[in-house]
């Protein structure tokens, strides 16, 4: 009897257990069910037809504008089809002219080339000179020093022997002179007489320097196309470049530019610019398309005033240097002659990009911007839910979980489609 109620509870307790494990092993079965379905279910895009005007309209609208983009702006405007290179050039300058100057100040003189154009401090420029402050005749010695707050002295006391200002004119011996009847100043060691830089003329010395010509050779390369040009093209010979002069309606080819031309189109007067100098810019555009026009691939010239032209704030206008003229007297003492020189500095300035077709960028463009055809639907989704009268029919119908029950299936799309 004993043994039957041991067995019985043994019984009962397997099939618990039984019970239990089958109960854990179901939980996990769905469990892992539900994380297949979640990491493995098939979402396929559903093709809804809308019969509203409004939405398709925004829709064929949306993808016109972003055909024209393509077409118009990435192909023709921008050239997208094109790999591109940048401009390597060379130039070289050659002024000629004369001119002739009688003032009171000066003695008369004739200039010619090695006396006005004086060698640029940089590449592709030239300097060409129109107005000076001469100092003949300076030695080295000592003399007082040119009135300043900083010089202007009582007594020996005020002065400093071996003191120099980079904005005076030489080292201060220590002794205070008489600059004039009603000021002393400082003496310093220096090229005597000291410059007085106050005295320019009003009317520029060189004014003659207006109908001066420049010479302008400029070769050009795109070394990734293997493309060389000249501004002096193949047609151009030795008897055309002594008669031609660049005129932008009737010669725009020629390499030859009249000073006063040049400033005129950059909108100055060259008298007034004469006076103390500035700097002036030559633009040459070499800016190319290598497909079908590389026979048409000339220069473009433009002209542009450079440094400021401020009509209030006018402090330090213009461009001008300081140059020296070294001689030797007959017992050998050495003088010399500084000229402080205003002129006009010009600037040539070349660029340019050329581009030629070619089937890589045009791959990578084309994809790029056919890409944004992409952003149409969601264009015209966002107008379907927000838009639209219909807004909550159509997001109802957007949107379809398929069961895989297929009489629920047929019953639930039947509904669908009574509905819609």
């Amino acid at each position: 009897m004993n043994l039957n109620k041991d067995g019985f509870v043994k019984s009962s307790l397997f099939l618990i257990s039984s019970l239990v494990r089958g109960v854990a092993m179901s939980k996990s079965a769905g469990c892992c069910k539900r994380f297949l379905h979640y990491a493995f279910d098939y979402e396929t895009p559903k093709t809804l037809v809308i019969p509203s005007l409004g939405v398709g309209f925004v829709f064929r609208f949306t993808q016109f504008l972003v055909v024209m983009y393509v077409v118009g702006y990435v192909c023709v405007v921008q050239k997208a089809y094109q790999d591109t290179d940048t401009v390597i050039s060379t130039v070289t300058t050659k002024v000629k002219g004369f001119a002739f100057t009688n003032t009171s100040d000066t003695e008369p003189r004739f200039w010619d080339v090695a006396d006005y154009i004086i060698p640029p401090q940089g590449d592709h420029s030239f300097f060409v000179l129109t107005n000076m402050v001469v100092t003949p005749k300076q030695v080295q010695s000592r003399c007082p020093e040119l009135p300043s707050p900083s010089t202007i002295c009582v007594d020996d006391c005020n002065c400093v022997e071996g003191h120099s200002d980079p904005r005076g004119n030489g080292i201060q011996t220590g002794l205070c002179e008489n600059y004039s009847t009603t000021a002393r100043t400082c003496e310093v060691l220096s090229w005597c007489p000291l410059e007085i830089d106050t005295k320019l003329p009003e009317h520029a010395l060189l004014a003659a320097a207006e109908n001066f010509t420049v010479l302008i050779k400029n070769s050009i390369t795109y070394p990734k196309f293997n493309f060389h040009r000249r501004n002096i093209l193949p047609h151009v010979n030795s008897s055309y470049l002594k008669r031609c002069e660049f005129s932008r309606l009737t010669d725009p080819h020629c390499p030859i530019f009249r000073l006063k031309h040049i400033v005129s189109e950059a909108e100055e007067d060259f008298q007034d610019m004469a006076v103390k100098g500035g700097i002036l810019g030559i633009l040459i555009d070499w800016s190319c398309d290598l497909d079908w026009w590389a026979g048409e691939c000339l220069p473009k010239y433009s002209f542009r005033r450079l440094d400021n032209k401020h009509p209030v704030n006018n402090v330090a206008p213009g461009y001008n240097f300081r140059f020296a003229k070294y001689y030797k007297t007959a017992d050998g003492e050495e003088t010399r002659t500084l000229i402080k020189a205003y002129g006009i500095r010009f600037d040539v300035i070349v660029f340019g990009t050329a581009g030629r077709f070619s089937i890589v960028p045009t791959i990578v463009n084309l994809g790029a911007a056919l890409s944004f055809l992409s952003l149409v639907p969601v264009v015209a989704d966002w107008f379907l839910v927000t838009c639209s009268r219909k807004r909550d029919l159509y997001s109802r119908h957007k949107t379809t979980h398929l069961t895989e029950d297929a009489d629920s299936a047929s019953v639930s799309m039947g509904t669908t489609y009574g509905t819609q």
